[in-house]
């Protein structure tokens, strides 16, 4: 099995809209490994550009002595992949990141960098795409990927942002019905509902829930269960892709 190293957060503010408010001491962590080039890769990103969003990121990974380039910045993105002590995906619109990474030929680069060892660090629309497909997506398809192959570096599926908001009146379909109907379709997934505040870190065959707010898992079969922060996701491991 590949040795990885991933922090999958649902967001990257906290509840004050800090950047990496509420993952300091996981970040640090993640990298602490001996990154010192990290490679940012900006693409869900729809109406902020490249230029902005790489500088906040930038920005937040110069206090721990990383420096980011992002993939738009240089002449061959998938070499930059490549040579990466970490690869950063950060939050956005997934099926633009998803139809950005296809159409550059980076899913297979980014796969063997974080397989052979390299941290991983995604948020939102970069946690989505590190499970098996998009298909957990909150978004909207602006934008029409070539399918929903995703990374596939974990095997289980993320849904970023999970909720249970159901405010009077309101009759459409929550979250969890949502991810309910992907079960009856596929009785091979299994979903984990990773709530704001909260974020999943894979160290080799280790998983376990971080943060503050916790999740909700979806298997077929079984009433949902929520988890708290510090509990052990390891099984999920062993689930289908």
């Amino acid at each position: 099995m590949p040795t990885r190293h991933l922090l999958l957060l649902s967001t990257s503010r906290n509840a004050e809209g800090q950047f990496f408010g509420h993952a300091v001491e996981p970040v640090r962590a993640l990298i602490d490994t001996g990154v010192r080039e990290a490679t940012f890769i900006p693409y869900a990103a729809v109406t902020v550009g490249p230029d902005d969003y790489t500088a906040r990121v930038r920005d937040s990974f110069a206090q721990w002595g990383v420096r980011v380039t992002s993939t738009h910045e240089v002449p061959d993105p998938i070499k930059s992949v490549e040579r990466a002590d970490a690869i950063i995906i950060g939050g956005g619109n997934t099926f633009r990141l998803l139809e950005r990474l296809q159409a550059m030929s980076l899913l297979a680069p980014v796969r063997a960098r974080v397989n052979s060892g390299a941290p991983y660090l995604g948020w939102s629309a970069g946690s989505v795409v590190a499970c098996p497909t998009i298909r957990t997506t909150n978004d909207m398809p602006i934008i029409r990927p070539t399918d929903f192959t995703a990374l596939g570096l974990i095997p289980f599926q993320i849904n970023a942002h999970y909720n249970d908001w159901h405010p009077p009146n309101f009759q459409g379909e929550t979250r969890a019905e949502r991810i309910t109907e992907l079960l009856a379709l596929d009785p091979t997934v299994c979903v984990l509902g990773l709530r704001e505040g909260s974020m999943v870190s894979v160290e080799g065959e280790e998983v376990t829930l971080l943060g503050v707010e916790g999740a909700r898992l979806f298997r077929p079969g079984v009433a949902p269960i929520d988890l708290r922060p510090g509990s052990s996701l390891t099984f999920l491991l062993e689930q289908r892709r």
